[in-house]
Protein backbone atom coordinates (compact mmCIF):
# COMPACT_ATOMS: atom_id res chain seq x y z
CA UNK A 1 0.00 0.00 0.00
CA UNK A 2 1.19 3.61 -1.38
CA UNK A 3 0.02 5.47 1.97
CA UNK A 4 2.08 8.40 1.16
CA UNK A 5 0.64 9.29 -2.27
CA UNK A 6 -3.12 8.03 -0.63
CA UNK A 7 -2.32 10.85 2.12
CA UNK A 8 -1.44 13.23 -0.55
CA UNK A 9 -5.05 11.73 -2.19
CA UNK A 10 -7.03 12.96 0.78
CA UNK A 11 -5.22 16.01 1.33
CA UNK A 12 -6.05 17.10 -2.35
CA UNK A 13 -9.44 16.51 -1.35
CA UNK A 14 -9.43 19.09 1.82
CA UNK A 15 -8.64 16.15 4.50
CA UNK A 16 -5.69 15.75 6.63
CA UNK A 17 -4.01 12.12 7.09
CA UNK A 18 -2.05 10.66 9.72
CA UNK A 19 -0.57 7.30 9.09
CA UNK A 20 0.72 4.56 11.86
CA UNK A 21 1.66 1.55 11.85
CA UNK A 22 -0.08 0.00 14.51
CA UNK A 23 -3.65 0.77 16.79
CA UNK A 24 -1.43 1.78 19.64
CA UNK A 25 0.24 4.65 18.04
CA UNK A 26 -3.26 6.02 16.64
CA UNK A 27 -4.64 5.91 20.02
CA UNK A 28 -2.01 7.47 21.50
CA UNK A 29 -1.99 10.16 19.15
CA UNK A 30 -5.85 10.87 19.48
CA UNK A 31 -5.00 10.67 23.27
CA UNK A 32 -2.92 13.47 22.81
CA UNK A 33 -4.72 15.48 20.25
CA UNK A 34 -7.89 15.78 21.72
CA UNK A 35 -8.20 16.86 25.19
CA UNK A 36 -10.69 18.75 27.24
CA UNK A 37 -13.60 18.32 24.46
CA UNK A 38 -16.60 17.42 24.34
CA UNK A 39 -16.63 14.23 21.69
CA UNK A 40 -18.85 12.24 20.25
CA UNK A 41 -18.56 8.61 18.54
CA UNK A 42 -20.49 7.62 15.60
CA UNK A 43 -20.97 3.28 15.83
CA UNK A 44 -17.78 1.55 14.72
CA UNK A 45 -15.81 -1.60 15.85
CA UNK A 46 -12.70 0.38 14.49
CA UNK A 47 -12.99 2.60 17.71
CA UNK A 48 -13.81 -0.39 20.05
CA UNK A 49 -10.96 -2.41 18.72
CA UNK A 50 -8.97 0.87 19.41
CA UNK A 51 -10.63 1.43 23.40
CA UNK A 52 -10.84 5.33 22.24
CA UNK A 53 -13.86 5.49 24.41
CA UNK A 54 -12.33 4.39 27.47
CA UNK A 55 -9.07 6.33 26.60
CA UNK A 56 -10.38 10.01 25.35
CA UNK A 57 -13.16 10.13 28.21
CA UNK A 58 -9.97 10.43 30.85
CA UNK A 59 -9.89 14.05 29.33
CA UNK A 60 -12.59 14.78 27.40
CA UNK A 61 -16.81 14.30 27.64
CA UNK A 62 -17.79 11.56 25.97
CA UNK A 63 -20.88 10.47 24.17
CA UNK A 64 -21.49 6.65 22.53
CA UNK A 65 -24.65 5.35 22.63
CA UNK A 66 -23.02 1.81 22.37
CA UNK A 67 -22.16 3.05 25.78
CA UNK A 68 -25.07 4.91 26.67
CA UNK A 69 -28.84 5.53 25.16
CA UNK A 70 -30.26 6.47 22.04
CA UNK A 71 -31.27 9.39 23.30
CA UNK A 72 -27.68 10.89 23.31
CA UNK A 73 -28.03 10.24 19.45
CA UNK A 74 -29.45 14.09 18.70
CA UNK A 75 -26.76 15.44 20.56
CA UNK A 76 -23.56 14.18 18.45
CA UNK A 77 -24.30 16.63 15.71
CA UNK A 78 -23.58 19.48 19.07
CA UNK A 79 -20.30 17.83 19.70
CA UNK A 80 -16.93 19.55 19.42
CA UNK A 81 -15.21 16.36 18.19
CA UNK A 82 -16.85 13.44 15.85
CA UNK A 83 -15.38 10.13 15.54
CA UNK A 84 -16.01 7.54 13.35
CA UNK A 85 -14.95 5.14 10.64
CA UNK A 86 -15.54 4.63 6.92
CA UNK A 87 -17.29 1.30 5.38
CA UNK A 88 -15.15 1.95 2.27
CA UNK A 89 -12.13 4.50 1.53
CA UNK A 90 -10.60 4.63 -2.47
CA UNK A 91 -7.50 4.98 -2.62
CA UNK A 92 -8.26 8.05 -4.97
CA UNK A 93 -9.67 9.53 -1.63
CA UNK A 94 -13.35 9.22 -1.84
CA UNK A 95 -15.25 7.22 0.90
CA UNK A 96 -18.40 5.86 1.70
CA UNK A 97 -20.39 4.92 4.82
CA UNK A 98 -24.01 2.93 5.15
CA UNK A 99 -26.01 3.93 7.74
CA UNK A 100 -29.52 2.57 9.31
CA UNK A 101 -30.25 5.64 11.27
CA UNK A 102 -28.21 8.21 9.21
CA UNK A 103 -26.87 9.12 12.65
CA UNK A 104 -23.04 8.66 11.64
CA UNK A 105 -23.94 10.01 8.00
CA UNK A 106 -25.13 13.26 9.50
CA UNK A 107 -22.45 14.37 11.92
CA UNK A 108 -19.97 13.63 9.36
CA UNK A 109 -21.52 16.07 6.96
CA UNK A 110 -22.14 18.86 9.25
CA UNK A 111 -22.63 20.08 13.00
CA UNK A 112 -19.04 19.14 14.61
CA UNK A 113 -15.96 21.68 14.26
CA UNK A 114 -13.68 18.66 13.81
CA UNK A 115 -13.80 14.75 12.55
CA UNK A 116 -11.68 12.11 12.73
CA UNK A 117 -12.32 9.25 10.83
CA UNK A 118 -9.69 5.75 11.49
CA UNK A 119 -9.45 3.86 9.60
CA UNK A 120 -7.71 0.13 8.68
CA UNK A 121 -5.89 -0.78 5.97
CA UNK A 122 -8.79 -3.55 5.07
CA UNK A 123 -11.33 -0.92 4.49
CA UNK A 124 -8.82 0.65 1.86
CA UNK A 125 -10.21 0.06 -1.86
CA UNK A 126 -8.33 0.84 -5.77
CA UNK A 127 -10.87 2.92 -6.71
CA UNK A 128 -14.91 4.23 -5.62
CA UNK A 129 -16.52 1.46 -6.89
CA UNK A 130 -14.53 -1.15 -5.34
CA UNK A 131 -15.38 0.96 -1.62
CA UNK A 132 -18.77 1.22 -2.64
CA UNK A 133 -18.79 -2.42 -2.98
CA UNK A 134 -17.09 -3.43 0.06
CA UNK A 135 -19.39 -1.08 2.41
CA UNK A 136 -22.05 -3.24 0.48
CA UNK A 137 -21.07 -6.57 0.38
CA UNK A 138 -18.26 -7.04 3.25
CA UNK A 139 -19.22 -4.24 5.82
CA UNK A 140 -23.13 -4.34 5.96
CA UNK A 141 -23.39 -7.77 6.20
CA UNK A 142 -21.23 -8.35 8.89
CA UNK A 143 -22.63 -5.18 10.92
CA UNK A 144 -25.91 -6.91 10.54
CA UNK A 145 -25.00 -10.40 11.77
CA UNK A 146 -23.05 -8.35 14.65
CA UNK A 147 -26.71 -6.40 15.07
CA UNK A 148 -28.94 -9.66 14.83
CA UNK A 149 -30.82 -8.07 12.15
CA UNK A 150 -33.59 -10.14 10.51
CA UNK A 151 -32.15 -10.05 6.95
CA UNK A 152 -30.77 -12.18 4.23
CA UNK A 153 -27.19 -10.75 4.65
CA UNK A 154 -26.90 -11.57 8.41
CA UNK A 155 -28.26 -14.99 7.96
CA UNK A 156 -25.92 -15.73 5.17
CA UNK A 157 -23.44 -13.33 5.94
CA UNK A 158 -21.54 -13.21 2.42
CA UNK A 159 -22.96 -10.09 0.67
CA UNK A 160 -25.95 -7.77 0.50
CA UNK A 161 -29.28 -9.24 -0.90
CA UNK A 162 -30.75 -5.64 -1.62
CA UNK A 163 -33.60 -6.70 0.76
CA UNK A 164 -37.02 -5.32 1.44
CA UNK A 165 -36.64 -6.25 5.44
CA UNK A 166 -37.82 -4.29 7.82
CA UNK A 167 -34.48 -5.36 9.93
CA UNK A 168 -32.62 -3.61 7.02
CA UNK A 169 -29.65 -1.89 8.15
CA UNK A 170 -28.49 -0.52 4.98
CA UNK A 171 -31.02 2.40 4.62
CA UNK A 172 -28.62 5.55 3.54
CA UNK A 173 -25.59 4.88 1.67
CA UNK A 174 -23.41 7.96 1.70
CA UNK A 175 -20.48 8.72 -0.39
CA UNK A 176 -18.09 11.68 0.14
CA UNK A 177 -16.07 13.29 -2.94
CA UNK A 178 -14.43 16.15 -1.02
CA UNK A 179 -14.49 17.43 2.99
CA UNK A 180 -17.86 18.70 3.34
CA UNK A 181 -17.68 22.55 4.17
CA UNK A 182 -17.96 24.03 7.46
CA UNK A 183 -16.39 21.50 9.05
CA UNK A 184 -12.64 23.45 10.84
CA UNK A 185 -10.66 19.75 11.12
CA UNK A 186 -11.81 16.69 8.92
CA UNK A 187 -8.58 13.77 9.51
CA UNK A 188 -7.86 10.52 8.42
CA UNK A 189 -6.36 8.48 10.79
CA UNK A 190 -5.13 5.37 8.48
CA UNK A 191 -3.90 2.59 10.48
CA UNK A 192 -1.64 -0.13 8.96
CA UNK A 193 -3.34 -3.16 10.12
CA UNK A 194 -6.79 -5.03 9.47
CA UNK A 195 -9.55 -3.04 11.68
CA UNK A 196 -13.50 -2.89 11.95
CA UNK A 197 -15.69 -4.22 9.16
Amino acid sequence: MNYPELKRNLEKRGYKASVFSVKEEAANYLQEKIVKRNIAFGGSMTLQQLGLYEKLKEKNAVLWHWHQTTAVLPLAQQADVYMSSVNGLSYNGEWVNIDGTGNRVAALIYGPKEVYLVVGRNKIAPDLDSALDRAKNIAAPLNAKRLNADTPCAVKGDRCYDCDSPGRICRVTAIFDYKPNGIEHYEFVIIDEDLGY
